[in-house]
């Protein structure tokens, strides 16, 4: 087997020349990138500490395992998910398994092992080409794209590291020359476009090529990895900290791909603090880097992260950039709330500062993680808008509303400005759809992104905000997607917890503001959301509000007009052309609801938008190769307004208990939404059918410092910023006339 995947490598290598590099010398290769002296000796302490025990023999497991499969480095073949690309992942980690155990254990059968794969890779890394599977994506050696290359040079580095001191002076020059120094040129200067780029990928690109500057003593690698191809400061790590992240540590792509870049963030900038400490790297931005550890963590619903842009539903803090994240900050700041998201994610590395969670959190010295109602402030300045996030309390199942007001995010982003989403009782209620894309699944165009993610899920339609026209936000082209939203309030405190934030530019003379108000109500499970949209267009439009659930359908209190012999199709482009319409109905000024059912809770959605028609269906048209997810939609339409408000309700109430066959709740408690103008204020209020109810005033001026008042009934009620809130009991009986 090896013989005949080092041929074609073999016979290339020969005509292929080394670039002019000095040697490293053979006495200087201790490792750099972590502590050795620490490393020694961590497996006789492995089983005081259980979660350190669990990772030495799942990493001893896996490694053993792969070394029982013998050496295999095949000639790259396959796109992402193929044999090839999945043996070249394998190997990488398997080699810093090994790199890792040796220094725990001490055993030399894992530097024989890492000794001879890495050899392998020096006989066939040289005669390398572009990737045969390359697509649209910079093409890498080893895999499909460069980025997997790049991740490969992060895992595999530190895996040598680890037992390069161990090698003989001659292995050690094949290694550093043939593999890692081939492998930080190809990245760095071979692939300009992407290394100088303010993106993830560059990231990855950066740590992979800085920590092999480390390794082989190369101080010109590390400064290029640092400053940029020429040094200027232009573009590199240190630019990639100021420009990707918000001074609150929010990542410019959204949170799953926060998760996806922290890895290389927080293990290069532990692998400069290691060697270059006078950096103060830590420090850096205000402590950049160990914000966005936090904010990551903060930027999830029981451990899930909010899926917005091209995100995986399906991700959360168990993955191994957060396993690394949360060790190597809370070694830097002891904070005893990482130790409770480590406990959570039941899992830790096998490294020093692994060891010191599992030692902490052996000792009881972990406290609760501060979830919180926080703003996440997006853009360089943080002044691009944010990620507002209410939360109704620290609990896994306790509502969590979030809003997305942030800028583009680049090539992942899509075009949702305004756009919220909702979790109750533990589950994803109102939906964003994330990406199309089934990850390193072959067979799903070798696990890319799919051309319905562009057709649908970047699309504004797909998203629950404000479609105009039935065209996208920005014209679905994310280069002119410049102007972000203003977040103009933002409360997380009390029983009227609210974001408030503007749009214009998304659409030609169009600015929509948007306030979402999280109404705690006395006797209920969980808050109500109010939700209001309104829209200063001009000019006549078609203005659709998309909601996007999770649930079955139960009832509705008006009329339908259900499609039943056929199932037509909303619209013909711009995600359109993927909705299914399955029901049509115009309600009346007090029938206005819809009500489903998810995982044993009643949601009902109320509007209160005069003229509208409402339009009930499934995502998932047009889909001839089954690549979307079907779920449910609800969108409110409005034909021919130049100006509207859209106001709606969401309440969740009751519960079904499916083992005890019961229901209690499933009707409503709310008996009215009305709306009303009172000068540059708008008045929402919610009649509930014990006869009380709740007046919502949400003004135009956003100064918090500013006051205002209004009458209701025969009392005058005052407020100070944008948002008030007044419960009114129920009326009396009237006095001075005839009773019954």
């Amino acid at each position: 087997m090896i013989a005949r995947t080092f041929f074609l490598g073999a016979a290339l290598a020969a005509l292929t020349p080394l670039p002019a590099f000095a040697a490293t010398p053979a006495d200087d290769a201790h490792p750099v990138l972590t502590d050795s002296a620490a490393l020694s000796g961590l497996g006789a302490q492995a089983e005081r500490y259980p979660l350190f025990a669990a990772e030495l023999a799942r990493v001893r497991k896996s490694v053993d395992a792969a070394m029982k499969a013998g050496i295999d480095v095949p000639v790259p073949r396959d796109p992402g998910g193929g044999a090839t690309h999945e043996q070249h992942k394998r190997n990488y980690m398997a080699l810093y398994g090994a790199g890792l155990l040796y220094r725990v254990t001490g055993e030399r059968r894992y530097v024989d092992y890492a000794r001879d794969i890495l050899l392998a890779y020096a006989k066939l890394y040289p005669g390398l080409g572009p990737h045969p599977a390359a697509a649209n994506e910079a093409a890498g050696r080893l895999f499909w794209q460069s980025l997997n290359d790049s991740v490969w040079l992060v895992y595999g580095i530190q895996g040598y590291d680890a037992v390069r001191d161990a090698l003989t002076p001659q292995d050690r020059r094949t290694i550093d020359e043939q593999v890692f120094r081939r492998m930080a040129t190809f990245l760095s200067t071979g692939s300009p476009k992407v290394f100088d780029r303010i993106h993830n990928h560059a990231t990855w690109a950066n740590a992979g090529v800085g920590m092999t500057g480390y390794v082989l003593r190369d101080q010109d690698l590390v400064d290029k990895a640092l400053k940029g191809l020429d040094k200027s400061g232009k573009a590199g790590f240190l630019r990639q900290l100021d420009l990707l992240f918000s001074p609150d540590g929010y990542y410019a792509e959204g949170p799953y791909y926060q998760r996806y870049a922290l890895q290389p963030f927080v293990i290069f900038a532990a692998a400069i603090d290691a060697n270059e400490p006078r950096r103060r790297i830590f420090e850096y931005r205000d402590g950049v880097v160990l914000k966005a550890i936090r904010t990551s963590i903060q930027s999830t619903y029981d451990g899930y992260f909010f899926p917005f842009n091209d995100a995986m539903p399906d991700k959360s803090l168990k993955t191994e950039e957060l396993y690394q994240a949360v060790a190597i900050g809370y070694a830097k700041t002891h904070d005893p709330a990482l130790l409770s998201i480590a406990q959570w994610q039941g899992r830790t590395v096998l490294t020093p500062k692994g060891l010191e969670v599992a030692r902490d959190l052996a000792a009881g010295k972990a406290k609760p993680f501060p979830f919180a109602s926080v703003l996440l402030r997006d853009g360089p300045d943080g002044n691009d808008g944010g990620i507002a996030v209410l939360r109704d309390g620290a609990g896994a199942k306790d509502q969590v509303l979030v809003a997305k007001n942030t800028a583009q995010g680049m090539g992942h982003g899509h075009f949702d400005r305004l756009n919220w989403i909702l979790y109750d009782n533990g589950q994803a209620i109102v939906t964003d759809y994330g990406a199309a894309r089934f990850l390193n699944i072959e067979a799903k165009d070798g696990g890319r992104y799919l051309p319905e993610n562009e057709s649908w899920a970047k699309q504004t339609v797909a998203h629950n905000t404000l479609v105009v026209d039935e065209g996208s936000q920005f014209g679905a082209d994310w280069k002119s997607a410049t102007a972000t939203p203003r977040q103009l309030w933002f409360n997380g405190e009390g029983p009227a917890k609210a974001s408030i934030a503007e749009m214009a530019g998304a659409y030609p003379g169009v600015t929509f503001r948007r306030a979402l108000v999280q109404l705690s109500v006395e006797g209920a499970k969980s808050p109500l959301v109010l939700d209001l949209l309104r829209v200063n267009g001009g000019k006549a439009a078609r203005y659709d509000l998309p909601l996007h659930y999770a649930g079955h359908l139960i009832d509705t209190g008006f009329a339908l007009k259900s499609n039943l012999t056929a199932r037509p199709v909303l619209g013909k482009a711009n995600g359109y052309q993927h909705m299914w319409v399955d029901a049509t109905g115009t309600p009346g000024a007090d029938d206005g609801v819809v009500t489903w059912i998810e995982d044993g809770r009643f949601y009902s959605y109320r509007v209160a938008t005069p003229g509208v028609t409402m339009i009930l269906g499934e995502s998932g048209a047009n889909d001839p190769r089954f690549n979307l997810r079907r779920e449910p939609f609800i969108v409110q339409r409005l034909d021919g307004a130049r100006d509207a408000a859209f106001v709606s309700l969401l309440e969740p109430h009751g519960r079904y208990d499916a083992s005890a066959e019961t229901t209690t709740g499933s009707e409503s408690a709310v008996r009215s939404l009305t709306h009303r103008r009172e000068g540059d204020v708008d008045v929402v209020t919610i009649g509930w059918r014990s006869g009380a109810s709740t007046v919502v005033a949400v003004s135009e001026d956003t100064d918090p410092a500013h006051a205002h008042s209004l009458q209701l009934g025969a009392t005058a009620q005052s407020w100070k910023g944008p948002v008030g809130r007044f419960d009114l009991p129920k009326p009396g009986p009237k006095t001075g006339g005839k009773s019954k």
